[in-house]
């Protein structure tokens, strides 16, 4: 679902989005991540894109747990920073897949191919999403399971 979802879509240095998907995917499960946080992962996403409309979420085959995940780290347009990491942090299961998805996204390999001013902007709304989830870099504390 998520990669059909994305096919047509690529990341800032222009690979393929599912590449993404799918490293966000792995840490959740290195970080001992569940069947249904790996799934939202994969889907983590989707919404926020536009790619996958929120209605057909609700209709796919997935838990429920699941589709709160995907949908807690859905970032809204004209959303507060605070109140997006507040969503986050209710939701059980949710800090681990976002915790991954910054991870990812603030790779240094993946920064690099982007010019200094888009790599300053990005390490530090990286950085201020990390600190109003309470995580410490490189740390995922089990806050929220």
């Amino acid at each position: 679902m998520a990669r059909a979802a994305h096919a047509a879509q690529t990341d800032k240095a222009g690979r393929p989005y599912a590449e993404h998907l799918q490293a966000v995917a792995e840490g959740v499960r290195a970080r001992g991540g569940d069947d249904e946080q790996i799934a939202a992962a994969w889907l983590h996403d989707a919404v926020e894109d536009d790619v996958l409309p929120e209605r057909d979420l609700e209709e796919a085959a997935l838990t429920r747990r699941t589709k709160d995940i995907v949908l807690a780290v859905t970032k809204r347009a004209g959303e507060a920073p605070e109140e997006y990491a507040r969503r986050i942090l209710d939701t059980s299961g949710a800090l681990l897949v976002k915790e991954a998805d910054l991870a990812h996204n603030a790779d240094p390999a993946r920064l690099a191919v982007l010019d200094d001013p888009t790599r300053a902007r990005l390490a530090r709304k990286y950085a201020r999403m990390r600190t109003l989830l309470g995580l410490r870099r490189g740390e995922y504390q089990r806050k929220h399971p």
